[in-house]
């Protein structure tokens, strides 16, 4: 199990559509690798009956998708599906919110809409995101971290580390160079995350990997970087997110669109 990046109890969002099955898939596959409990959330319009019944058909048709693996049905009243999922989320006491990319975005990468949006400055749980056309495999291959020299990213690493560790998989540790970034700094910044990752998960020198992706822009360094669908990538939050929230800058909001894989953004202060 690891914990440290997605706690004992996920939430997805489901909806009737290619990214709500997605993200349905990739919850599961979590579940049933971690042992964490499982709930699937459709949030549906108030004040009408109607859409209560359907909210309740959609769920059937997740049932179904999950077969014998148990899991809560919630249907969930709101105005908004973030809002919606936030809610139940802190009434449920979940650690994660996985949701899926909205149709019309590029496949193979994260499409970011409302729901996203909202979740990704507001929520007080960790968020999975899911690119469109995502096959989850049995087990990562690999976990890597967003890396900058600050204490929420310091945060990330070690709970990235705790997981590689239990899984058995490598940690990389990545960050970007554009432009004019003085690059003996950021290998320097990145030797001592290296040491914080092995000190503190007991990870040997040869499961960490430190790279620099280095473009012209921010989506430039990303492809700069090897990555497979397989991949894992971890991200704090920003320093300015308030503790115990999601809060994902600029830079950050660059990278989750650029790379293939699923990214989880963890609440600051979540370690």
């Amino acid at each position: 199990m690891f914990p440290d990046v997605i706690g004992e109890h996920v939430l997805v969002g489901y909806v009737d559509d290619s990214g709500g099955r997605e993200a349905l898939a990739l919850a599961r596959t979590i579940a049933g690798l971690t042992g964490a409990r499982l709930s699937v959330a459709t949030v549906h319009a108030p004040g009408r009956a109607a859409s209560g019944i359907e909210a309740q058909a959609t769920l059937a048709r997740a049932a179904t998708i999950l077969g014998d693996l148990p899991a809560e049905l919630l249907a969930q009243e709101s105005r908004g599906a973030s809002r919606g999922l936030s809610v139940l989320a802190s009434k449920t006491g979940a650690d994660l919110i996985v949701i899926g990319s909205p149709a019309g975005g590029a496949r193979g990468r994260i499409n970011l809409g409302g729901t996203a949006d909202h979740l990704l400055h507001s929520s007080n749980q960790a968020v999975m995101l899911t690119p469109a056309g995502h096959v989850p495999p049995e087990l990562p291959e690999r976990i890597s971290v967003a890396y900058v020299r600050r204490p929420q990213c310091d945060e990330a690493v070690t709970a990235a580390a705790a997981a590689a560790a239990r899984l058995g998989v490598p940690l990389r540790l990545i960050t970007l160079a554009v432009d004019d970034e003085d690059r003996d700094v950021l290998r320097d910044d990145l030797a001592l995350a290296m040491r914080l990752a092995s000190d503190s998960s007991g990870l040997e020198a040869d499961e960490i990997e430190a790279r620099i992706g280095e473009g012209d822009d921010v989506a430039g360094a990303v492809s700069d970087v090897d990555w497979d669908e397989s991949d894992l990538l971890i991200c704090a939050s920003s320093e300015d997110a308030p503790v115990h929230r999601v809060f994902l800058g600029e830079t950050a909001y660059k990278v989750v669109r650029a790379v293939p894989c699923p990214v989880v953004v963890l609440p600051r202060g979540r370690t």
